[in-house]
This record gives structure tokens, sequence and C-alpha cells, in this order.
């Protein structure tokens, strides 16, 4: 193993470069996973990895496109897209298969639903259960973010059509997508569960939509 500043050799499993004090594991913003600096999904449950680089001295840079944690009186009104996508008959799959064999197939949707965000300028803001909560319009907005979201759920539904397991389950997902006025910003939580809150009628018309689409 080498470090990615340096290039000494170190042992397998270390967490520091004994030259030069650089990070080798990077924690998983989502669940606290360890994770090497080079990966851009989390090893335990497949949310998207700030990218991480580092200095001349050699001390971790995280890449400002993730969003930081804010400080008092730093949260803002703004126009946000907030996209809901749920995996149909999870609930049935569970009861029916061994829990390893639902690990990995939700471990393989929630990395295909990062990667399929990610690529559509989108940011996966929480897992709940098998729902996948993302935003579009933050932290980076674009003008045609509404429609970056609607086409990004469109991809989703592919996809989930074409995961593959080692079960070959097939799969289908529920899509809700809502515009409007928020105020986000705000850190909710404690720990590995604190993320940006975000306040308003969107996520909720999103969440409702998204339990009358029909699958697919």
């Amino acid at each position: 193993m080498r470090c990615p500043s340096c290039k000494a050799d170190i042992p397998e499993g270390s967490k520091f470069c004994l030259e030069c004090g650089a990070a080798l594991l990077g924690r998983c913003p989502s669940c606290g996973n360890a994770n090497p600096t080079n990966a851009k999904f989390c090893l335990e449950c497949g949310h998207r990895l700030p990218e991480t680089g580092v200095d001349a001295g050699g001390r971790p840079v995280t890449d400002t496109a993730a969003p930081q944690p804010s400080q008092a009186g730093s949260a803002e009104r703004r126009q946000l897209t907030v996209m809901f996508c749920d995996l149909v008959g999870s609930t049935a799959l569970s009861a029916r298969l061994d829990p390893e064999d639902m690990r990995e197939i939700m471990s393989a949707y929630h990395h295909h639903c990062v990667a399929v965000i990610a690529n559509s300028g989108g940011f996966v803001a929480k897992y709940m259960g098998d729902g996948v909560f993302a935003y579009f319009g933050y932290p980076q907005a674009h003008e045609d973010d509404a429609e970056r979201a609607v086409r990004c759920g469109l991809a989703l539904v592919e996809a989930a059509c074409r995961l593959q397991t080692s079960h070959g389950v097939a799969r289908q997902v529920r899509i809700g997508v809502a515009t409007g006025v928020v105020v986000v910003g705000d850190l909710i939580g404690e720990g590995a569960a604190q993320e940006q809150g975000v306040i308003g009628e969107t996520p909720n018309l999103a969440a409702r939509l998204q339990t009358l689409a029909e699958p697919g």
C-alpha cells in the first residue's frame, strides 16, 4: 500500500502515512464508515463521498461542493427541487429473503441511485429505509434543476429495471418530484445522523407524489 501524497510504502490498514502524516481513510458523512481516500462512494452504504485530496503539507483537503457545517444564522431561502425515490415491494422482499441477501440488494440499489443522481447534478440528502431523498439546486444551483430532477427520475426507473443481483430479483421504483421555495442550511441531528435541514412544503409534496405514483 502506498501513500497517495508522498508514495511511501505503508502497512495495510494504516489510517495515516508514517512519512508525511496524510490521512488514508475518509469517513462517510452518512453512515460513518471508514473508506480509502480514493473511494468515490462509501463501501458500506453507497453514499457519494466528498472528493478529497492532500495539500503540500500532507493534510486532507475536502471538496467544497459538498455541504459544509453551517454557522448560526446561515440558513437561506431558495428555490429547490426535491426528488424522492422509493423501492417498490421492499417490505415483502425483506420478509422473504435472508437479511444478508436483502443487504446486497439494498446496497446495489443505493449505489445505483447515488451514481445516477450525482451524474444528473443532484445531491443525495438522506436515506429513509429504502427511500432516497435528493436535492437539485442545493448546494449548487443550476437554471434547469427541475428538468435535471425529472430526467434523473426517468433514469432511475430504467436503472432499477436493469439492475441485476445474484438473486435475480426484479425491481421497480416510484418517483416523486416537487419544486418550491424552502429554507435550507440549518443543521439537524447529531454525529453521523447530522444533516442539512430543509424546511417547507416541497419535501412533503415530493413524498406524497411518490406514494401516489404507480410503480415505474
